[in-house]
């Protein structure tokens, strides 16, 4: 249990954290002259359908989990770890395949505010963040508490973030290499879901 709550904050940590969600937010923002409030309020909207997205998905992997544990003895100290660790493989491998999602701003750049934001609803709520999904998954053999959990502090923390990390970039008050934090989140997401499934396999 101490395992997926750790694994599943650091993923949640790192998901609000990488811009390729809310750093086309801030470009478009500075394009189209919006004020730090507007921006808020958009990221705010954009974030929620994002999270909306992925929430559904764990839940409903969530129920797949818990209909798993109670027909199959081992999921929840076997299988499911042994998942875990696959997905976290397959993180790595992408991330030496130079693979990402992101939103590209010149995609959803519109002429008006209205369809921009209707694109950047939609763009966000049909790329739910995968690497969260693995602990909906895990939480399901333990009941309906653990993915609350989970999908509360995850919808926290994400949203919570991009409005810290847009106010943040909006003001200047930090200029990092967004491409290589990006990049190397791979790895860092890859390694969290290893160790998550270790240490769901040895404690039980």
């Amino acid at each position: 249990m101490i395992g997926i709550l750790t694994g599943s904050l650091i993923i949640s940590l790192l998901h609000a954290v990488i811009p390729n969600h809310w750093l086309p937010v801030v470009a478009i923002a500075r394009k189209e002259g919006w004020s730090l409030a507007e921006t808020l309020k958009i990221t705010s909207i954009s974030g929620f359908s994002h999270v909306i997205s992925t929430v559904i998905i764990g839940i409903l992997l969530g129920i797949i989990g818990n209909e798993l544990a109670d027909h199959l003895e081992n999921f929840a100290h076997v299988i499911a770890p042994a998942l875990l660790i696959l997905l976290g493989l397959y993180f790595i491998r992408q991330h030496y395949k130079h693979h990402h999602f992101h939103l590209d701003k010149k995609e959803i750049e519109k002429k008006t505010k209205r369809s921009i934001i209707t694109a950047l609803v939609i763009a966000m709520f049909f790329s739910p963040c995968m690497e969260i999904e693995a602990y909906f998954l895990l939480a399901g053999a333990k009941g309906w508490y653990m993915m609350a959990i989970i999908a509360i502090m995850y919808s926290f923390i994400t949203i919570t973030g991009m409005l810290i990390w847009v106010r943040i970039v909006y003001k200047g008050l930090l200029k990092l290499n967004w491409h290589r934090w990006e990049h190397n989140a791979g790895i860092i997401t890859g390694l969290t879901l290893i160790l998550t499934g270790v240490v769901s396999f040895f404690i039980r």
